[in-house]
């Protein structure tokens, strides 16, 4: 049986295309090199170096040089490049990479995030987001939809900003929804989840148009 972390990661994975230059943020979105459709080739980017990453090493066959910017032990596909954090962060910044997957703990109407800091709390930073999220031409949050029944999509975050209106689809457990201009629209619906459903538990009045597809589930599923 598929978890949630699984399901959302196997869903986000489905928007992946030939030749995209991909990072994915720590967390739930290393799960979506897992679930990488067959016959799609990508380039995977750590922003601590990488380019050409794997998955998590398996236990007891980790390379103690080879992490990846949330500090896991991660595999090299054959071709993998390793450079400095400037060399790094000039992919981000000159817009070299095709799509990046982040969590967040709050997204707005207006594709606002807020992704790397609680008021009060210790926190290690937003690492390299803020760049990401600027520099990536396709933004993904993939989250659970609620923090433990609490909402995480806002009509406006209250959180600090990781920047601003910068993300372009949202996946969680019940279903994908799109940013646009006019606010956010539900394209998708997990099985057994109705619009009444995920609507209860978003702050945002979401956009419908006609039937929402079904979401793709993982085989386990």
């Amino acid at each position: 049986m598929a978890s949630v972390k699984e399901i959302i990661a196997h869903r986000v994975a489905q928007e992946l295309e030939d030749g995209y230059v991909v990072n994915l943020g720590i967390g739930l979105p290393t799960l979506v090199a897992n679930y990488v459709p067959e016959g799609i080739d990508i380039s995977l980017q750590s922003e601590n170096g990488i380019i050409g990453m794997g998955g998590t090493s398996e236990p007891g066959k980790e390379d103690k040089d080879t992490i990846n910017s949330g500090a896991v032990h991660v595999d090299v596909i054959p071709g993998a490049a390793f450079f400095d954090s400037a060399t790094s962060f000039g992919i981000i910044r000159g817009g070299h990479v095709d799509m990046t997957v982040l969590g967040a703990l709050q997204v707005d109407a207006e594709g606002n995030l807020a992704s790397h800091i609680i008021p009060g709390k210790m926190v290690p930073g937003m690492g390299g987001a803020m760049d990401l999220v600027v520099g990536a031409k396709k933004v993904i949050i993939a989250m659970t939809h609620t923090n433990k029944g609490a909402v995480k999509i806002f009509n406006k975050i209250s959180l600090p900003a990781t920047a601003l209106k910068c993300v372009d689809m949202i996946v969680t457990e019940m279903g994908v929804i799109e940013v646009t201009p006019d606010g956010l629209e539900l394209k998708e619906l997990a099985p057994g989840v109705s619009v009444e459903d995920i609507q209860a538990v978003t702050e945002p009045k979401l956009i419908v148009k006609g039937t929402p597809k079904t979401m793709v589930m993982p085989p386990e599923a």
